[in-house]
């Protein structure tokens, strides 16, 4: 395969032309590193290599000004704004960027196409003036500064332009204006100097007027790269503005246009692939590569084309590993290395001033993967001490202090990170660089395992000295919160450079860096509506009739610049793979490309269409089971001795994996910070204020009175018990306030439940509060004691009737503490759980001889008071319940215990494993 660079080269020696005295001008860099390859192939002898420049690297000689970044144009476009406007019309810096970026486009556009500066922004003002919405004579305020904005963009755009040339500096619009001033200057002092302009398409009004005056002038080649397939049929937006030049350049009315070729009508394989999702289309470019080399076909001239640049990592992770030389041209974008999620997370806790700091942020910072080894001091890990004591406390806002209190002020770094950030800009910024500098210190211990690390770490230097730069020349960052968007402007479009061998290899790129290439094989990604063409964008203050009306480009123009570079891509390529996204999203592009049904409609190749499935392997889910081995026997036995309690008896029953993990392997839950108090805590607290109350009256007959007594101490009982369990976590406000209210609202209601029970007549005395019970019970079967452990809420005398009774924080019903068969109470713990809690505590003090039978067991539910004490009941089944019984006797409790000991029997069974049950 013969290229279009070769090709160009080849006739300039068929035309003797001194390759060394030539003027190389390419759209990019790119090509031109391909360019001096292919003239060692080319170059019958040796020779001096030729002047080989990008047309940006022409075009910025010629005007005499240096290109500048757009950050750097935003902080030299608000001098001029705040000198022309009053200052207290004039916008912050924040938020004059946010519209500046877009007028700084329009100047830019404006000026590459040479258009008169003062007939549009005067055009743009008249319109204004007349959509404005305020039809009264009296304009408000805000609708004559409004007005005045727009008739100001003229004075804005000169003041702006005199002031970078002054500067010697510009942006690319006023570089190319300049140069158009400069070019007449420039051939009177270039007369023989020859020029070679090849590969360029679509051409801003400079650019042609530059080339054109050079063809004139016979300084200069033009070389174009256009199918004859193309440029005969009228509609076809690949050729739109090589037809434009041919028929409207005068230099062509007399001279051949080169070239027109045939290559693209050779015979092709071409296939499109509609695979869903991005990822999809990452894994099957892998796997059409692996598929090339099984075909022994080289990737040395094979390219991958990405149209989503956002598929560069994805496509890198899915290479096959057999491929040894790659070559990627775009860069990695800095915003996706692992340390700009750590300067996000600063900049996100600072940009608002305070002097306390969330929780979770906090974390998040010190968890990061780059500032966690710097709170290893001494051999204590100081990260996880701050961590245990947010979690354990419920510390939910944090001072800089209280962190440093924490680390037993020994970690300078907290101080960076924590504090004084709000105080100036330059702070915070000494404190990045700080910052980064302690990494590099802990990183340059162990250089040669972070070798990338260093490397991310010298950009983000860069990228900050950049900053510190901005604002000491400008001085127009005023606070943390501008700062962090000048950083995320800058963030934006800087990269990290991949090393390689530009001419070996499978190449990787963008579909821009593909100009003036040619390659054997070409797979081409996110061929969508929306991605390639990009679709109707329109980022600018000028309307669409007027862009027209002054030759700017249009979406139109755009599409068609898109629509050339993928036909190119195609022209002298034989293998050509097209990857599509099957799921339309509307962020990231709509459905397949109107590129691949013009393909299958222009009808010149047969197209290879087929819709991609990822073969998703079916992974059979099994429940999880533990045999029983001699370790966790030894265990058991461990548990039973010491106790088993109600709970833990109900967890078996609920599921058996559950048991096994924290009773056997002793796997505790963590500990969260509770932002909003949990239903847990809120339980506890509950249970705390009654033992409080009630464990005096142990003994005793209570009395309205006493009870009264008592709704005097809920606040300030309840408060105790909050701060006794919720730790510092705040209960003065949010939904904690309103829980601390319900928690003082349930004790208050059961309080005047008791009130009415004693006005209605009836007797309580008060036997047992929160009463610790530890039975052993007999099991001939086992050979180890078993011990039966619980807590009781309460135990009283109601007219004489012995009551068991389990708070409730949660709403419970009667048919929860209701029975009909026994053998189901081990069985259902949706159903009977609540039922074998009350009936094991009623079993445990009878054992120990704390109750006499007959005695009732139940429970009090705080979310449904009304219904008052719901006893366990015993129900007979015959049609519908006929009788229920609520009293516990003895052969209640033998029915209960029987249950009872065949579950613990399971439970210690060497032959019946922990079978996890399906939720």
């Amino acid at each position: 395969m013969t290229t279009f660079i070769f090709d160009v080269l080849k006739d300039l020696q068929n035309k003797n032309e001194g390759l060394s005295e030539l003027t190389f001008i390419l759209p990019s860099k790119r090509a031109g590193l391909f360019l001096k390859h292919q003239l060692s192939k080319v170059a019958k002898q040796t020779i001096f290599s030729p002047n080989i420049i990008s047309i940006e690297e022409f075009v910025e000689a010629l005007s005499l000004l240096k290109n500048i970044s757009n950050t750097e144009l935003l902080f030299e476009f608000y001098n001029t704004y705040i000198k022309l406007t009053n200052s207290k019309e004039a916008d912050s810096f924040e938020s004059f960027s946010k519209w500046a970026q877009i007028l700084l486009q329009d100047f830019n556009e404006v000026d590459r196409y040479l258009i008169p500066q003062k007939n549009i922004f005067d055009y743009l003002g008249a319109i204004q003036d007349l959509n404005h919405w305020s039809l009264d004579d009296n304009k408000t305020d805000f609708v004559k500064n409004y007005l005045s904005f727009w008739k100001k963009l003229h004075n804005y755009y000169i003041q702006f332009t005199e002031q970078l040339i002054n500067k010697k500096i510009g942006y690319q619009g006023l570089i190319y204006r300049e140069a158009t001033k400069n070019l007449k200057s420039y051939i009177e002092n270039n007369p023989k100097k020859q020029h070679v302009f090849l590969g360029f398409n679509a051409l801003n009004t400079s650019e042609e007027t530059i080339i054109q005056e050079l063809l004139q002038n016979n300084l200069a080649k033009t070389y174009w790269d256009i199918d004859n397939l193309f440029i005969s049929n009228q509609k076809h937006d690949a050729a739109l503005f090589t037809r434009q030049h041919k028929n409207n350049w005068g230099f062509f009315k007399n001279n051949p246009f080169n070239w027109i070729t045939t290559n693209y009508s050779k015979e092709k394989n071409v296939s499109a692939f509609g695979i869903p999702k991005n990822i999809g289309q990452a894994k099957y470019i892998g796997t059409l590569l692996n598929n090339l080399q099984k075909d022994n076909l080289s990737l040395q001239n094979t390219a991958v084309v990405l149209g989503d640049e956002n598929l560069l990592i994805p496509v890198l992770n899915s290479l096959p590993p057999t491929i040894e030389a790659l070559n990627i041209t775009m860069g990695f974008p800095l915003k996706s290395i692992p340390i700009a999620s750590l300067f996000e997370s600063l900049f996100h806790l600072h940009k608002t001033p305070s002097y306390t700091y969330y929780y979770k942020d906090i974390i998040n910072i010190i968890s990061h993967q780059f500032i966690r080894p710097l709170f290893y001091i001494e051999n204590v890990d100081y990260a996880t001490k701050i961590i245990e004591t947010i979690n354990a406390n419920n510390l939910v806002y944090l001072t800089a202090e209280r962190l440093k209190q924490l680390a037993d002020n020994s970690n300078k770094v907290i101080d960076i990170l924590f504090s004084n950030w709000d105080k100036t800009v330059d702070t915070a910024l000494k404190n990045c660089s700080q910052l980064i500098l302690h990494i590099k210190n802990y990183l340059d211990d162990k250089k040669a395992s972070n070798l990338l690390s260093l490397e991310y770490l010298f950009r983000f230097n860069e990228l900050f000295n950049e900053l510190s730069r901005l604002n000491t020349e400008y001085h127009h960052i005023k606070d943390v919160s501008t700062l962090y968007s000048v950083y995320k402007e800058l963030l934006s479009s800087e990269t990290l450079d991949f090393q390689g061998e530009p001419l070996q290899g499978l190449q990787i790129m963008g579909m821009l860096e593909s100009r003036v290439l040619d390659f054997e094989t070409v797979i081409i990604s996110s061929v969508n509506e929306g991605v390639l063409p990009s679709g109707k964008t329109n980022n600018s203050f000028i309307p669409f009739d007027v862009k027209v009306e002054n030759n700017l480009p249009t979406y139109k123009e755009k599409d068609a610049v898109y629509t050339y570079h993928f036909y190119r891509l195609l022209q002298r390529a034989k293998n050509v793979y097209i990857l599509y996204n099957t799921e339309s999203d509307v962020l990231t592009g709509g459905e397949k490309s109107r590129f691949i049904t013009q393909l299958e409609l222009e009808g010149v190749h047969r197209i290879n269409h087929q819709i991609i499935a990822p073969q998703v392997p079916i992974i059979q889910t099994s429940l999880n089971v533990v045999e029983k081995t001699t370790p966790v026997l030894n265990a058991l036995k461990t548990v039973a001795e010491k106790g088993f309690s109600p709970s833990s008896l109900t967890n078996y029953i609920r599921n058996p994996i559950d048991f096994y993990y924290q009773k056997v392997l002793k796997i505790k839950e963590y500990n969260n910070v509770e932002e909003t108090v949990a239903a847990n805590t809120l339980g506890t607290v509950v249970h705390n204020t009654l033992e409080d109350f009630y464990k005096p009256l142990t003994g005793s007959f209570i009395s309205v009175e006493v009870i009264n007594d008592l709704k005097n101490k809920i606040i300030k009982t309840v408060t105790h018990h909050f701060t006794d369990v919720y730790k510092e976590g705040d209960i003065t406000k949010g939904k904690n306030l309103i829980i601390f209210e319900i928690a003082k609202r349930y004790v208050s209601n059961f309080l005047d439940l008791e009130i009415e029970d004693l006005k209605a007549g009836n007797q309580i005395k008060i036997i047992a509060i929160e009463t610790n019970n530890d039975v052993v019970i007999d099991i001939p079967e086992l050979d180890f004691p078993v011990t039966i452990t619980g807590k009781v809420d309460r135990v009283d005398e109601f007219n004489g009737i012995t009551r068991i009774v389990d708070y409730k924080t949660g709403r419970v019903e009667q048919n929860s503490v209701e029975i009909v068969d026994w053998t189901t109470i081990t069985i259902d713990y949706s159903k009977y759980s609540k039922s074998f809690q009350v009936l094991t505590y009623a079993y445990m003090m009878h054992i120990s001889n704390k109750i006499q039978l007959p005695v009732e067991a139940g429970i009090i539910s705080f979310k449904n008071l009304s219904k008052g004490f719901l006893k366990f009941s015993k129900k007979d089944k015959a049609g519908t319940y006929a009788k229920k019984d609520a009293l516990i006797t003895q052969e209640t409790l033998d029915n209960f215990s029987r249950e009872l000991i065949q579950l613990i029997l399971d439970i210690c069974n060497p032959n019946i494993p922990f079978t996890e049950k399906e939720v």
